[in-house]
């Protein structure tokens, strides 16, 4: 039930950050899940590692989440434009 938890907040946290975020963005709605889980993991590791936000099995909040999706969304355009 976690795993299924998870997979439907890193969706909406993905939805979010696409709409945020202009541009053509990859993928249906399982890489937009992806991509929410994903940014939630690196604002998780980022707060943890490097501004020390959270403790130890602590994730990072909603808004870090989308923040984080929002960076990897930023990559993708970066990395797309530089090879067409």
């Amino acid at each position: 039930m976690h795993w299924l938890w998870v997979f439907v907040i890193g969706l909406i946290v993905g939805l979010v950050a696409k709409l945020l975020m202009p541009g053509k963005d990859p993928g249906g709605f399982i890489i937009t899940a992806i991509i929410g889980i994903a940014g939630s993991l690196l604002a998780t590791w980022i707060g943890q590692n490097v501004f020390g936000w959270y403790q130890e099995g602590q994730s990072a909040g909603f808004i870090a989440s989308v923040v984080g999706a929002i960076v990897l969304l930023l990559i993708y355009h970066l990395l797309r434009r530089k090879s067409a």
